[in-house]
């Protein structure tokens, strides 16, 4: 009597039916699932971004060409990142991947314009990586000559530092996505909070009566403006890194989305903010941001408040190693898609069965790049030489993976059903002046003091296209493979999990 007073739910408890269609294993099984939320989802994309190097260094830059224009077009830059941060959230909400921008384009624009995007991800991921490993190295050792004046100028201090914070990379990252998720969120909190703090004491010292005259556009032409927000669009990319965690993300149709949209709207004000203090700092002392060298630490000198400038060595040099963490965190998770789809060698789809993280893709990578960069300081012969390769062809890289990325949402959409009038626009308009950014972005760098960058990014480009497109003639099964993503296994389903644990002997 009582089996017939129980209720449908307890009854389906207590007896659970087998769900038809659900596998026991994911595609993308081997890595930490459903392992991260919401705050070390966030610290991926903060620190792929590096805000507290960028914003100490993006409006000396953007300066440079866009004059009065300056704050301008890092406001104009944080509105095209938004359009294209909620374009790709088109895609994160519906499909939780480690392959990030290139799985989801093969699922809008199919597998050959999903390896160009792949191409253009991995250069984008493993530049800036290489960037910011080369400028932690070269911060740190700032500090160090600082404290040791012997070792100014000396090329042994940053290359040795690198190979230590390679190593650590190495080990943070194998050890678990916890372990190095957590590590760059404390390393890039204690950076912004310094950077807080600077831009703070300097909007103080000003007083109530801020030179608003900074913000003139007067003279400014069209031309110096657009590719003033060319540069500034830079400081943004990274963004969308955390997408290469939709197979460890927890709620990750919720998470991503979030701490893809907050990634850049936080980092945007602190651009703003820091842009605004330089110039009105400059201009209180009768001076020109365009003519330091260094802003920050000049107007801290300038102000009296020596301690913060050197804590901001610190601060940038520690941004720079979260940088470097997130985007190699990124960067083997692609690696780790392409290998388990058959892209890449099947080694690279390995993953640890401890720490489950991709070990292969790790130990392969981590000394890969540091091979790199340290080959390329010593054929230029100056660490800061070889970050500005490094920087140009990253963001090339990544704006045209997002333009593709634009392109494909619309088509995605579409295809499943749901294309509606608001994100077709967002995605055209947002297609269209990234690829006109692409477009003067190089042009500029081409005809400037980094055009080694454009060529480097021109022809790993092209390389890596072509190999992929010979990958895919000798392999035609990589069309039904390329695209895979997380799906729901018997463990998230009652029924499916408990009639395997009964049947299980």
């Amino acid at each position: 009597m009582a089996a017939m007073h129980k209720s449908a739910l307890e009854r389906a408890i207590e007896n659970p039916q087998p769900v038809a269609g659900i596998q026991s294993r994911s595609p993308v099984d081997g890595l930490d699932r459903r392992s991260v939320g919401f705050i070390d989802v966030l610290s991926q994309s903060v620190s792929a971004v590096a805000p507290s190097a960028a914003a100490t260094t993006m409006p000396l830059l953007v300066a440079t060409v866009a004059g009065g224009a300056t704050v301008w077009a890092l406001g104009a830059a944080m509105l095209l990142a938004l359009l294209v941060a909620t374009t790709v959230n088109q895609f994160t909400r519906r499909i939780a991947a480690t392959g990030s921008l290139y799985t989801f384009v093969a699922h809008g624009l199919g597998t050959t314009a999903s390896f160009v995007t792949g191409t253009a991800l991995l250069i984008g991921y493993g530049f800036v990586a290489m960037f910011a490993l080369g400028g932690a190295g070269y911060y740190l050792a700032i500090l160090a000559a600082r404290l040791w004046p012997a070792l100014t100028g000396s090329l042994s201090v940053p290359v040795f530092l690198i190979l230590a914070m390679a190593a650590a990379c190495l080990v943070l990252l194998a050890r678990g996505i916890r372990v190095s998720t957590r590590a760059t969120v404390l390393v890039e909190c204690v950076s912004v909070v310094i950077i807080l703090a600077l831009v703070v004491a300097l909007l103080v010292v000003q007083g109530p009566a801020l030179d608003w005259s900074v913000l003139d556009m007067s003279g400014v032409r069209p031309s110096d403006f657009a590719v003033g927000a060319a540069l500034a669009l830079t400081a943004f990319v990274g963004f969308e890194s955390s997408a290469t965690l939709g197979v460890e993300a927890r709620r990750p149709y919720a998470t991503i989305p979030r701490a893809v949209t907050w990634t850049v709207i936080g980092s945007g004000v602190l651009y703003l903010l820091a842009a605004l203090s330089q110039l009105v700092g400059f201009a209180s002392v009768g001076g020109s941001i365009t003519a330091s060298a260094s802003p920050v630490n000049d107007l801290a000198a300038a102000y009296g408040i020596d301690a913060l400038g050197l804590l901001l060595d610190v601060s940038i040099a520690a941004s720079f190693l979260a940088c470097a963490i997130a985007s190699i965190t990124a960067l083997v998770r692609v690696l780790f898609s392409m290998g388990r789809e058959g892209l890449l060698p099947s080694a690279f789809g390995q993953s640890h069965r401890r720490h489950r993280t991709p070990f292969v893709a790790i130990v392969v990578t981590v000394p890969v790049l540091t091979a790199g960069l340290i080959g390329t300081i010593l054929v230029t012969g100056s660490v800061w030489r070889a970050m500005e390769i490094f920087i140009v062809g990253a963001a090339g890289g990544y704006i045209a993976a997002y333009v593709l990325a634009c392109v494909a949402a619309p088509v995605f959409l579409w295809r499943i059903g749901e294309l509606t009038p608001w994100p077709l626009v967002r995605a055209g308009v947002a297609a269209v002046l990234l690829s006109a950014v692409l477009v003067v972005y190089m042009a500029v760098e081409s005809g400037s003091a980094r055009f080694a960058g454009v060529w480097v990014f021109l022809a790993v480009m092209l390389l890596g296209t072509v190999f992929a497109v010979i990958r895919r003639v000798r392999r035609p099964w990589l069309r039904d493979t390329v695209g895979i993503y997380d799906v729901p296994v018997s463990a998230d389903v009652l029924g499916t999990a408990l009639a395997e644990d009964r049947a299980a002997p």
